[in-house]
């Protein structure tokens, strides 16, 4: 019984989730879903590759191809995503997509692949970049032993959220996140995505997404947009405006969604990543939360070093300077052409 590689098609759609969604090692971000939304909305084709063995899955690799005049062509799993790589029922499986891959990535000529990876890398020979963190905790049932469980300095500013009338409300829509979310990015420095890719997540993965805004006497004060997958909650894109600050919204924000997963069912908390000694990082630390190291990987295949494309780079630091001094409305026409080729 000979094992299969091939790519997935729309008919394996709902395969393709029954074995992610039973699989250990597998996040929301290997849901295949995510291929209409980059295809559609960035633009940027995929190659969700499966191994099967007389019509059962026994592992999957989504991979997302990222053309860009300016930053290069690369093979990643996954872009516009945290975790990616891998996940295979045996050993086989895994090695068989393994191969696939880079014969792939030859036969594309991309610059590399790139395998994000949580929990060990898939090739700890490969070079690497020790450039990310995630932050992960178990909730517990309980809501208030989970406010109690915040240090103290930091529960503090969730409640002087909760003392200055702060108010949450789950969102199915973007009527209130995606000007919050532009903002937050043009404030950043950063290109924001389009509107029509929050959109088909929105409508690509139903339930286990949802907007929770931030308000204070019916203004908006941020939103952030969560994903939910098995018994675990993201908060992934927020829009933090710049009225927050003064009334800790981002920490209230945060609690609110932790209060909210845990009177739902959930039990495991994912901060997401943040780069290392910045600003984001420090918060989600600040929180309680010890930082795990993300293991993402890099077969050279034209290029000759590891990319950089991310802020820390000293290239780039003029770049966010102008875009920060760019009107917003000029940013945010401009931005999606932009981001789309980072991945």
């Amino acid at each position: 019984m000979n094992l299969i590689i091939r790519t997935a098609v729309a008919t394996d759609a709902a395969a393709w989730d029954a074995y992610v969604q039973a699989a250990p090692g597998a996040t929301f971000f290997h849901r295949y879903g995510w291929r209409r939304v980059i295809e559609t909305a960035l633009k940027q084709p995929c190659h969700f590759l499966l191994a099967e063995r007389e019509g059962r899955i026994e592992g999957v690799l989504p991979l997302g191809e990222v053309r860009s005049p300016l930053f290069g062509h690369t093979l990643v799993s996954m872009p516009f995503c945290v975790y990616g790589g891998i996940v295979a029922a045996n050993d086989e499986a895994r090695q068989a997509l393994d191969r696939a891959a880079l014969a792939l990535a030859e036969a594309l000529g991309v610059g590399h692949l790139e395998y994000r990876d949580r929990d060990a890398p898939a090739h700890p020979d490969w070079p690497g970049t020790n450039l990310y963190a995630t932050f992960r905790r178990a909730l517990d049932p309980e809501v208030e032993q989970n406010l109690l469980a915040i240090p103290r300095k930091q529960r503090a500013m969730v409640r002087k959220g909760i003392k200055v009338g702060l108010r949450s409300e789950i969102d199915h829509d973007l009527r209130r996140f995606y000007p919050a979310y532009c903002e937050s990015w043009h404030r950043l420095g950063t290109p924001v995505l389009p509107r029509r890719y929050f959109q088909l997540l929105l409508e690509e993965f139903g339930a286990d997404v949802d907007i929770v805004s931030v308000t204070q006497q019916d203004e908006v004060v941020c939103c952030v947009m969560n994903f939910y997958f098995r018994d675990e909650v993201w908060p992934y894109y927020a829009g933090v405006t710049a009225a927050a600050r003064l009334l800790a919204g981002s920490d209230f924000m945060y609690w609110e969604v932790m209060r909210l997963a845990v009177e739902r069912g959930y039990r495991l908390f994912d901060f997401g990543r943040s780069k290392v000694g910045t600003g984001a990082y420090d918060f989600k630390h600040n929180w309680g939360f010890e930082p795990q190291a993300l293991h993402y990987g890099y077969h050279l295949v034209r290029a000759g070093a590891v990319p950089e494309n991310n802020p820390n780079n000293p290239k780039y630091r003029l770049f966010i300077k102008a875009w920060q001094r760019m009107p917003l409305a000029l940013a945010n026409f401009i931005g999606p052409h932009i981001i789309r080729q980072l991945g």
